[in-house]
């Protein structure tokens, strides 16, 4: 009696096994504002640099390095300056500063964590890490008939707002020259306050792509009245800073390298199905074999792999054969 053996070809494309490409960037020597660089990137290619994990950052001063240059280039990082109230005062005076110039350039974003600010002495105001702890000032009467109250439990930003919020309105709005007096009047002598001014404590790349990794330097930065700071990488030591977005430098675009060929593979099987009545042409039986192709090849650690069979001229996938065969495994490999 002949043995019902079955002849299938089963087709695979996307063989092959995916690997993490590294960003290919451009060094491009004209100066320009980051703007003027951020346009010229998009036009021209992906992007202004991003800088994701170590690696991206050495080949990017490796490709800057290469040209002969080693000094400051623009990349794609920047940070939005926009000091806000914590009560979310917006009416006359929101605007008012006082920022320490005497002593020091404030606001100056020196460890890259400064979002909050205090008053200190000179009455003057500073951004500081919001996670340092100081005491601060609340105001117990409404936005436009301020009451300020000093705490002088020691908090960070964040648990000192919760603390005004809970025991009476909130942190401190300063309109004036006049409130400003009066506040400072209320902190003992060398020390600082929190009042209620902070801003945005997000960085961006111009992409859009999640701010994970940074190199910043120790140094302090210009900030002034700006409202967005644009990053720039020194080539030398790999360390960035922020800086005016209008200054002209010559910067790095990035650019994704195109995929690999994907290889297609066309597999004939030979197939003794168990029970000799099963009609191996059904859609069901055809699926739930691919099902069980699919999850072997997952268990041998093969990913991005599709499997579809391949119907013959006359619409079916599988044949009988006439003669007994061991199963066995032809492949023509097609690019």
């Amino acid at each position: 009696m002949m043995e019902r053996i079955w002849l299938v070809v089963l087709y695979l494309s996307g063989w092959n096994i995916s690997t993490c490409l590294l960003l290919q960037y451009h060094y491009v020597a004209d100066r320009k504002t980051w703007t003027e660089a951020q346009t010229y990137c998009r036009e021209t290619y992906t992007d202004l640099a991003t800088i994701a994990k170590s690696s991206d950052m050495n080949q990017l001063v490796s490709t800057v390095s290469s040209s002969g240059y080693n000094s400051w280039v623009w990349i794609g990082a920047y940070t939005r300056i926009d000091w806000r109230w914590s009560d979310g005062y917006k009416g006359t005076g929101a605007e008012y500063r006082n920022w320490e110039t005497k002593s020091d350039n404030e606001p100056d974003f020196y460890s890259y964590q400064q979002f909050c600010v205090n008053i200190g002495h000179n009455r003057g105001w500073w951004d500081d890490d919001c996670m340092s702890n100081y005491a601060f000032i609340c105001n117990n009467g409404t936005q436009l008939d301020p009451e300020f109250v000093p705490v002088r439990e020691k908090m960070n930003w964040r648990s000192a707002q919760t603390y005004c919020r809970e025991n009476f309105k909130d942190l401190a709005t300063v309109r004036n020259d006049t409130e400003n007096q009066e506040i400072w009047s209320l902190i003992p002598s060398g020390e600082w306050a929190w009042i209620g001014l902070f801003r945005d404590p997000h960085m961006y790349w111009s992409d859009g792509s999640s701010f994970t990794t940074s190199y910043w330097s120790t140094d302090g930065n210009v900030i002034g009245s700006m409202s967005i700071i644009c990053g720039l990488a020194d080539m030398a030591s790999g360390k960035w800073k922020i800086w005016p977005c209008e200054t002209t430098l010559p910067f790095v675009c990035y650019s994704v390298p195109p995929p690999p060929p994907v290889m297609r593979q066309i597999v004939k099987l030979r197939i003794k199905p168990e029970d000799a009545s099963v009609d191996m042409n059904d859609d069901a039986v055809k699926a739930d074999i691919l099902k069980k192709l699919q999850a072997s090849l997952k268990e041998k650690g093969v990913s991005g792999v599709t499997l579809k069979w391949r119907e013959q001229p006359d619409g079916k996938v599988f044949h009988k054969e006439g003669k007994p065969s061991q199963k066995k495994l032809v492949k023509n490999t097609e690019l």
